[in-house]
């Protein structure tokens, strides 16, 4: 077979051939796909990772459900309405302000969590856990940080993944029952050999590229401050001792130690974008490096589910080696429980299911729309974020309707803070005895500065600091109120008179004190 080229007069090729072209184009395609492309069995250890923070999330959550979420805690419906008019009215969670209602929708939200951790109805389960996230974190804006925000985008870009393609109770129930499941206990090299194709499009690529604009946002951000780029960034968090975790407190003061820590991280955001770049063996390092980082983060750090959500994302960026790994070392017990599974959905699945006509029209329409519906998000993602670094100008339209800054991933950037936070929460009985507000324990009848504590969970440090930075009356009262039911479950036998409420904040280079009073209430006015 001849191939035809266009050369110029003088013998240099003005054109390529379109076996050359259509060769060139196949490489690139194979490139993009080796990329942003994700393995199935990726998908699916990401679908049952997300549902396992949802239902850790919820349980870590209804500790405080009444203080929360309902109109006897710290932020009622009618407060909320005034505060975030929109949240208020598209919050299911704000529909009822009895704890009973709230605890019914946590127990859906906890269903369909467990239903996507095992791939049950997965669209569905993701749909499902989406909205009840949404609606949750609309009832109390005042409660969130960044990887809230981090989970409900994730979910988000997972609706438009086949996320119950592998590993799924729905894998089992598509395959046919026995007969498939007998099909499917193949050897192990046979099994791994059919699934290391990818999936790929711009609906798998909009969660990797979420990931890396989450990196580089915040590289930019610290690059943009001092502490990081000198190396004392680790330092000055572990000193903030309001911010410790479990292990926080033994966390070695040796500076040598800490600064690489800084430096060390501060180079994972800066390669964060090789996590689509490159392939192989470096990109699985270095998801796992980040994995790693963000696991060690929760132990040192009061920073709720924030690692595990970070953990979770990381999961589409390792390549199909890593889970051929996975896949021969479970394998046993995965064909046991595929076997079981199987028998159990036999009668199920005996019967062929009818689709109507107008039915799978309306599939196919869904399904066509995902791509575009996914290139679309992937622009607003990356152009969004571009103008919250202020790397892009805001256009006015935008502008007059959201601050794009606002929700920006500046994760201590450009710098940690250089205070230590407090709360002293102090209740008074009728007897003149005095426990705190927050925690139940006596505490001294004058009750000094250095006495306050830190908080109780993440959620009441972020509530309780952006009340000191704007202790507003309309979100002080409803507190206080809150803190005297509190303490008087605490106390018992309606003993408690009053509470009052003060933030203490102690520099962590001069020792200075500082305390502002953010308010008192008589729990039991005559």
């Amino acid at each position: 077979m001849a191939i035809v080229t266009t050369a110029d007069p003088a013998g240099g090729d003005t054109g390529r051939s379109p076996l050359a072209s259509r060769f060139s184009a196949s490489r690139f395609r194979a490139a993009l796909r080796r990329r942003l492309g994700v393995d199935p069995r990726a998908l699916a250890a990401f679908r049952a990772a997300l549902g396992v923070v949802l239902l850790v999330d919820l349980a870590l959550r209804a500790r405080n459900l009444t203080a929360f979420y309902t109109d006897a805690g710290v932020l009622p419906r009618a407060t909320l309405a005034e505060t975030y008019p929109l949240a208020a009215r598209l919050s299911l969670h704000a529909l009822s302000g009895d704890p009973r209602a709230v605890a019914l929708l946590f127990l859906v939200a906890a269903v369909a969590a467990a239903a996507l951790a095992v791939g049950h109805r997965t669209r569905v389960a993701t749909a499902v856990s989406l909205v009840l996230l949404a609606s949750l974190q609309a009832r109390n804006p005042f409660v969130l940080n960044a990887g809230d925000v981090l989970l409900v985008r994730l979910l988000g870009a997972g609706l438009l993944c086949p996320l119950g393609a592998r590993w799924s109770l729905d894998a089992v129930r598509r395959g046919g029952g026995v007969a498939a499941a007998a099909d499917r206990v193949a050897s192990s090299t046979d099994r791994v050999a059919s699934s290391t194709d990818r999936v790929a499009g711009s609906a798998t690529a909009l969660p990797l590229v979420l990931v890396v604009v989450v990196y580089v946002s915040n590289a930019v951000e610290k690059l943009r401050g001092t502490a990081w780029p000198a190396g004392e960034a680790v330092e000055r968090v572990f000193r903030l001792t309001y911010l410790h975790g479990p292990l926080g407190g033994l966390v070695p003061e040796w500076s040598p130690l800490l600064t690489a820590a800084t430096y060390g991280w501060l180079a994972l955001l800066v390669a964060s974008p090789l996590l689509i770049a490159a392939v192989g063996w470096l990109r699985a390092a270095l998801a796992g490096t980040l994995l790693a980082a963000h696991l060690s983060m929760a132990l040192g750090l009061q920073i709720g589910v924030f690692s595990a959500i970070s953990a979770a994302a990381l999961l589409p960026f390792f390549p199909p080696f890593v889970w051929d790994r996975v896949e021969r070392a479970v394998a046993p017990a995965a064909d046991r429980l595929r076997s079981a599974v199987g028998r159990r959905s036999v009668a199920a699945t005996t019967a062929p299911a009818t689709e109507s006509e107008p039915l799978r029209a309306v599939r196919d329409r869904a399904a066509a729309a995902v791509p575009v519906l996914a290139a679309v998000l992937l622009v607003a993602l990356v152009a969004w974020n571009g103008m919250a670094l202020g790397l892009v100008e805001t256009p006015d339209p935008v502008a007059s309707v959201a601050d794009p800054a606002e929700g920006g991933w500046d994760m201590f950037a450009p710098n940690p803070p250089s205070t230590d936070a407090f709360v002293l929460a102090t209740a008074t009985t009728a007897d003149g005895d005095r426990i705190d507000a927050l925690y139940g324990d006596p505490v001294a009848r004058d009750r000094p500065p250095s006495d306050a504590r830190a908080y109780p969970t993440a959620r009441w440090r972020k509530l309780l600091a952006l009340l000191a930075d704007d202790p507003e009356p309309a979100r002080v009262d409803p507190l206080l109120a809150h803190l005297c039911d509190r303490a008087d479950a605490f106390a018992g036998d309606g003993r408690v008179a009053s509470v009052s409420l003060s933030a203490v904040e102690v520099d962590v280079e001069t020792g200075e004190t500082r305390i502002e009073t953010l308010g008192s209430r008589e729990c039991r006015p005559e």
